[in-house]
């Protein structure tokens, strides 16, 4: 259902919209990992996170008429943000849906981008019938998060700049080390890997107790998550692999990675003080099991997408805290 001529298409759509981020490096997280490191940094993107790609490649992509009518998404705060801006780019009215215990900081840009933020209990209540009712009520087109193929193609176009940016640093193989929540990012990555750098193997990763991908490729099926909060990588917490988004990862990447909250804030401090970047706990996991798991990496190098930059101060002073 996705193609690389539709991620191909999305960048197209994304030229002069979407930032072409930049491939970061250093010799200190070098020697932690025991590696060389090449760290794309997707914090840096329009509303801080990759989300901005899917979103509007999905916006762009609807007929004008039914765009005209609106929009309507369900996410933790990074899809929402992506999703109101590219709304509000094109012009037309946008509803998210968001928990109520997503970071207040993702909250507030939301509806500062001209969303209707509508807030619901992820423990308790059901994003995609709350989704489904109120799309239906008010003719608005579902964005869906991860599990859409005009937004995996969006966060595709990631894959084909890491592609260049490993072409132009002179690396002939790597894996790619990917933080993952539905899977939208991951799977995207792979498809224009596939084509465009095949020899680099995509690696999912994931925090300690809410590992569905992990535990679904190492079993060949869709497997959920037992719970849906108590991790503070909200913005990588799903309920299991998508259905479009497992099929891809079961046959384009490596097994996953798994780390713990402590070891994101521990990547998150490091980022900031290495690579003078703002990383988010779910935005810095990949960077966690490059730096922490390097026992079950195999290649010299590793490039690492840390996805999102927008988390609370107080979570962040958490992680700074950990450096001493």
């Amino acid at each position: 259902m996705v193609s690389i001529e539709m991620i191909v298409a999305a960048r197209a759509r994304l030229r002069g919209h979407a930032r072409r981020t930049p491939l970061l490096s250093s010799p200190f997280l070098d020697e932690i990992a025991g590696r060389r490191l090449f760290v794309k940094a997707e914090c840096l993107q329009h509303t801080g996170s990759f989300k901005f790609r899917g979103g509007w490649a999905a916006v762009s992509a609807l007929d004008p008429a039914v765009r005209s009518r609106g929009v309507i998404a369900f996410s933790s705060g990074n899809h929402a943000q992506g999703v109101a801006l590219a709304a509000r780019l094109h012009g037309v009215p946008s509803v998210i849906i968001m928990p109520s215990d997503a970071p207040k900081l993702k909250i507030a840009n939301t509806r500062a981008l001209g969303a209707d933020v509508v807030l619901y209990d992820r423990a308790r209540e059901d994003r995609d019938a709350i989704g489904a009712r109120l799309s239906e009520e008010r003719k608005l087109t579902l964005i869906k998060p991860f599990d859409e193929p005009q937004v995996i193609a969006g966060q595709g176009t990631t894959g084909l700049e890491i592609a260049e940016q490993a072409e132009e640093e002179g690396l002939k193989s790597a894996e790619v080390l990917v933080p993952c929540g539905g899977g939208g990012l991951t799977s995207g990555i792979a498809l224009a890997l596939e084509a465009s750098a095949p020899s680099f193997r995509v690696r999912p990763c994931e925090p300690e107790n809410f590992d569905d991908t992990t535990r679904s490729l190492a079993s060949g099926r869709i497997e959920r998550n037992a719970t849906l909060s108590g991790s503070i990588c909200d913005a990588i917490i799903t309920p299991q692999p998508g259905n479009i988004t497992f099929p891809i990862l079961q046959r384009l990447a490596g097994s996953g990675i798994v780390v713990t909250d402590e070891e994101a804030l521990r990547a998150m401090a490091l980022a900031f003080t290495r690579l003078k970047i703002v990383v988010e706990p779910g935005g810095a996991v990949a960077l966690a099991a490059a730096l922490f798991h390097g026992d079950q990496l195999e290649d010299d190098a590793a490039i690492i997408v840390t996805s999102g930059g927008n988390v609370d101060a107080d979570v962040f002073a958490r992680a700074l805290e950990l450096q001493g």
